[in-house]
C-alpha cells in the first residue's frame, strides 16, 4: 500500500494512524481545515429562525455531551450512569468531530498528570494558537492514550466510537440533510431547506464548538482570577464558564478534578451541572461527587488578572 492511500484511509479508520508523527499532517487535517472554508456557505444558502435554531439545539445538546460526558465523566468519573446512556451521551459528543470519547478523555488525564508542564500536550508554554488547537492537529497526538483509559476501553462499542469517529458527524450531517428536506416540503412556512440546516445546524455549529471547547485549554490558563493555589496557571472565567456551560470554572476544577460540579457556589452558573443534577432526579445517572467543603476552604489563592 502506497504511503498516500495509508494517509487518507486514517481519515476513516483510527487504527491506521502513526501513534509517533510530530508535527501537522495536513494531509490528515484537511477535514478540519475544509469544515472551517464550509463556513462560507452561509452565504450561499441564506439564514432563517429555523435554521439559527437548529444551530442553537445543536451546540447546547453537543455542549453538554462534551462537557458533561467526554469531560466529567469519561475523564474524571464523576458521576455513574447506565451503558446504553454512556455509549448515548458518547455518540452526541462525537458528532462534535473532537474525536471519539476514549481519545479525548484519555488526553484530558494526560493533561491533569502534567498540567502545563513540559510534557503537557497543550502546555501554554508553547504559545496561546498553539495550546488552543495546534496540539489538536499534531500528528503525535492523533492516537489515544490507551494506558490512561483502561476502565472504558474494554467497551467495544466505545473502541468503534474511537475508530471510526468520522461516522457520528458523517451520520449527524446528513439526518440534518434530511430534517431540512423534510420541513421544506411540509412546512414550507419555516423558510428552511436541507442544505440550509446542514450548514447552520452543522457546519456552523461544530465550528463554534470548537473554539469555544478549545477555549479551557488556551484563554482557561491566561485569563480569569484563581481561587486556588493549583500547581499549574488554570483560572476561573466567568465569560468562559458561560460559553462552555461550566468549564470555565477552571481553577476550581484543577483544585479538585473529581467533582461533577464546577461552579462551586451557587453564584458560579455551571449550566452543565444543572443539567446533570437534573437527569439524577429522573435517575439517568447517580452517584454525583460533590465537593468536600474540607476541599472548597483550602489553599485559597485571591488573584484577579
Amino acid at each position: 500500500m502506497s504511503l498516500g492511500i495509508h494517509r487518507l484511509i486514517q481519515w476513516f479508520d483510527n487504527d491506521a494512524v502513526e501513534h509517533d508523527s510530530p508535527g501537522i499532517d495536513w494531509l490528515r487535517v484537511m477535514p478540519f481545515i475544509g469544515l472551517h472554508i464550509a463556513v462560507l456557505a452561509v452565504f450561499w444558502v441564506g439564514v432563517s429562525p429555523a435554521a439559527l435554531f437548529a444551530a442553537a439545539l445543536t451546540y447546547a445538546l453537543r455542549m453538554f455531551a462534551i462537557t458533561g460526558f467526554y469531560h466529567r465523566y469519561f475523564s474524571h468519573h464523576s458521576f455513574k450512569t447506565s451503558r446504553w446512556l454512556q455509549f448515548a451521551f458518547a455518540a452526541i459528543a462525537a458528532t462534535a468531530a473532537q474525536r471519539g470519547p476514549l481519545w479525548w478523555a484519555s488526553h484530558h488525564r494526560h493533561h491533569h498528570r502534567h498540567a502545563d508542564s513540559a510534557e503537557d500536550a497543550h502546555a501554554p508554554s508553547r504559545g496561546l494558537l498553539w495550546s488552543h488547537m495546534g496540539w489538536f492537529l499534531d500528528g503525535a497526538h492523533f492516537a489515544p492514550r490507551r494506558e490512561l483509559i483502561r476502565d472504558f476501553s474494554h467497551y467495544p462499542e466505545l473502541r468503534f466510537l474511537d475508530r471510526f469517529d468520522f461516522l457520528p458527524p458523517l451520520l449527524a450531517a446528513l439526518g440534518l440533510f434530511a430534517l431540512g428536506s423534510w420541513i421544506e416540503s411540509t412546512m414550507p412556512a419555516l423558510q428552511t431547506n436541507s442544505w440550509q440546516l446542514v450548514v447552520w445546524g452543522y457546519v456552523v455549529s461544530t465550528i463554534v464548538l470548537y473554539h469555544t471547547t478549545f477555549t479551557i485549554n488556551s484563554l482557561a490558563h491566561r485569563f480569569g482570577s484563581r481561587r486556588y493555589a493549583t500547581r499549574d496557571s488554570s483560572r476561573n472565567n466567568v465569560w468562559l464558564a458561560l460559553l462552555t456551560f461550566g468549564e470555565g470554572w477552571h481553577n476550581n476544577h484543577h483544585h479538585f478534578p473529581g467533582s461533577a460540579r464546577q461552579g462551586f457556589y451557587w453564584w458560579e452558573i455551571d449550566l452543565t451541572w444543572y443539567g446533570l443534577k437534573l437527569m439524577s432526579w429522573l435517575g439517568l445517572i447517580w452517584d454525583l461527587k460533590p465537593v468536600p467543603a474540607r476541599l472548597r476552604a483550602a489553599r485559597r489563592e485571591e488573584q484577579g488578572v
